[in-house]
């Protein structure tokens, strides 16, 4: 099935970026730029349409485009960022969905980010975070129900999202950071943990074939490969300053040509 990424232009503000867990460290937007470009042609290579979103230089955070929707395959949800910052990047990204999807849409007070939610088939986990509120967790699983939908709300710790301590890499294994998340909390599922040096290397983006995985987690890539999986790296330093994982930079959208 034919595969859209959609992505969006580094801000020339990046380093005025939202952060929760990291300490702001001097970030370089040139290398972030090129890095960028990077997780781009990789995307292409393996399959995916890649389209640019409207850039939106004023929006420090708008590379991160995942956060902005959940696309399911009958219906993409259209979010509101924790961070009241991030709320405009939305409008672009429902615009673009808008042809793909009926849109359904997080209303206030309710607050989700897209890096919460782990979407595996019919069953979407959605973490418990600073930037996603259990409100906009019971409207998730309201909207979405009636696509046959279930929501299961989880606990996380110590990450920005949950997406940042687990990620799905095959249909019933998970790419998992235990310091973080509880394996039991996702029923029916084998685990890979990462190596215990590398705790944001759980984030990680199946696509066409291979796992993405960030260049700088090689102990964790080694443990992926030995499970007997192809591994394509993006570079992935001055991203990871802005608490990026390789699943946000973009928006996956499968076509129906049925």
């Amino acid at each position: 099935m034919p595969l859209i990424a959609y992505t969006r232009a580094v801000s020339p503000r990046l380093a005025d970026c939202e952060l929760t867990h990291l300490e702001r460290d001097p970030l370089d937007v040139a290398g972030a730029e090129a890095e960028h470009a990077q997780y781009e042609v990789v995307l292409a290579s393996l399959g995916a349409d890649v389209r640019r979103l409207p850039p939106t230089p004023h929006l420090p955070d708008g590379v991160f485009v995942e956060d902005a929707a959940v696309v399911l395959d009958e219906v993409a949800l259209i979010t509101r960022p924790g961070a009241v910052s991030r709320r405009p990047e939305t409008e672009s990204v429902a615009a673009a969905l808008g042809a793909h999807r009926p849109l359904v849409h997080i209303t206030g007070p309710g607050t989700l980010d897209g890096g919460d939610v782990l979407a595996c088939g019919r069953t979407l986990y959605i973490g418990v975070s600073t930037r996603t509120s259990r409100d906009a967790i019971a409207q998730a699983a309201t909207l979405l129900k009636p696509f046959g939908c279930t929501v299961v709300a989880v606990e996380f710790a110590g990450c920005l999202h949950l997406k940042s301590a687990v990620t799905r890499i095959t249909d019933d294994l998970l790419l998992l950071n235990p310091q973080w998340v509880r394996a039991d909390a996702f029923e029916g599922f084998r685990s890979l943990a990462v190596d215990p040096s590398e705790p944001h290397a759980a984030n990680a983006l199946a696509l066409g074939g291979a796992i993405v995985h960030p260049l700088q987690h090689a102990r964790t890539r080694a443990r992926i490969e030995a499970a007997g999986f192809a591994v394509r790296t993006v570079p992935q330093v001055e991203l990871a300053k802005a608490e990026a994982g390789v699943t946000c930079c973009s928006l996956l959208v499968a076509q129906d040509t049925g």
